[in-house]
């Protein structure tokens, strides 16, 4: 049978054709928290506004940005690491997402969730996978299987909202903010070398969007408005990540590390949501009635009368329309199309960006 060579979902490389049998194919190795977890379960109206109104395991109504983009450029979905379909043919046909919801950077963070997996421990799992396609494909061409893919790292809000802004928590009283971000970077900068050894040439790490205005946050706050201190954290993270990337793709051979970030296109829709469609960029759809914050979508929970009009779906994650508008103003800003129209002309890897905002979890 044809083994297919895995491409990043959201990244694309036009133009290439097969070659020594093997047929390559777009997917996706996903290292992540929530907004790109597949494995929410069977959690009461999540999923109400995807498919046959099931849960399907994402953390809002609809789809996630990846999903949307995905679909629209002709790419298959990936396969949660806990769904029980996945084996060796289909990682080789649409690569994994290691995404756990509560999961951050720092083993420490979200640690009051029942079951969340840290980068570290995503990174682990990965590195089981890899024992997997050796043992089918043989590490020759294992190795080119993974050295031509495309990897994305997307968290880091859980290790502020989580972790950092938490009183319970060791770290938010052993670093100030500065330091903290330096304990993320170093953190971080690690992880991404570990990754690299096991193959990881074209990585992109995404960037953060504005923390302390999703729906929690304010309702945390005294007067419901955003807390400025956890979005400002937000653009230290940004800015450090930066400095970190450019500066490790300098030192790791072959290495293609780009960094992701959407902070004032997000940040505009919460502030303008009119401007976009929106009736509510401040509450969740999915809540308890009148108690605030209601943390997640439960059976008894009460649904707002219009899902398209809310920014967000519960105190957490935005809902399927932002997240369609996020993904359509993406891929017209960086011309995605789709991947088997075959009118679009070749373009460099090196200046195909696709920047998803993380809002938090």
């Amino acid at each position: 049978m044809k083994y297919f060579c895995a491409i990043f979902v959201l990244l694309i490389v036009l133009g290439l054709n097969a070659t020594d049998s093997y047929e390559c194919r777009i997917v996706q190795f996903i290292f992540g928290d929530s907004l790109s977890d597949l494995s929410a379960g069977e959690s009461a109206f999540y999923g109400i506004d995807f498919g046959n109104g099931l849960p399907n395991g994402r953390f809002t109504n609809g789809r996630t940005v990846s999903d949307i983009i995905g679909d629209k450029i002709g790419l298959p979905r990936p396969v949660a690491f806990l769904d029980p379909s996945m084996n060796e043919d289909v990682i080789l046909e649409n690569g994994v997402n290691y995404a756990s919801g509560g999961g951050g950077i720092l083993n420490e963070t979200g640690g009051y969730f029942i079951q969340r997996f840290s980068l570290w421990k995503q990174i682990e799992l990965f590195q089981g996978t890899q024992d997997v396609i050796v043992a089918k494909i043989g590490k020759k061409e294992a190795d080119k299987f993974f050295q031509q893919a495309r990897y994305v790292v997307a968290l880091g809000s859980n290790d502020f909202i989580n972790n950092y802004l938490m009183p319970v928590y060791g770290d938010s009283w052993k670093y100030n903010d500065q330091t903290f971000v330096d304990y993320l970077m170093e953190t971080l900068d690690s992880q991404l070398r570990v990754l690299h050894s096991l193959g990881a040439r074209k990585l992109m790490v995404f960037g953060l969007g504005p923390m302390g205005c999703i729906p929690l946050q304010r309702a945390l706050s005294f007067d419901g408005q955003c807390q400025n201190k956890a979005s400002n954290l937000a653009k230290r993270f940004n800015k450090a990540a930066t400095t970190m990337l450019q500066d490790l793709e300098t030192k790791l051979p072959n290495a293609s590390y780009k960094f992701g970030e959407a902070y004032d296109l997000v940040n505009d829709v919460i502030t303008n949501p009119q401007k976009y469609g929106f009736d509510n960029s401040d509450s969740p759809c999915c809540s308890f009635y009148r108690i605030r914050p209601a943390l997640t979508c439960i059976p008894a929970s009460t649904l707002c009368k219009d899902r398209s009009k809310y920014v967000f779906w519960d105190e957490y994650h935005p809902t399927d329309k932002a997240n369609e508008l996020v993904a359509n103003i993406l891929i017209k800003r960086f011309d995605f199309m789709r991947a088997d129209d075959g009118t679009s002309d070749v373009p460099s890897p090196a200046r195909i960006l696709l920047l998803l905002p993380t809002i938090t979890n």
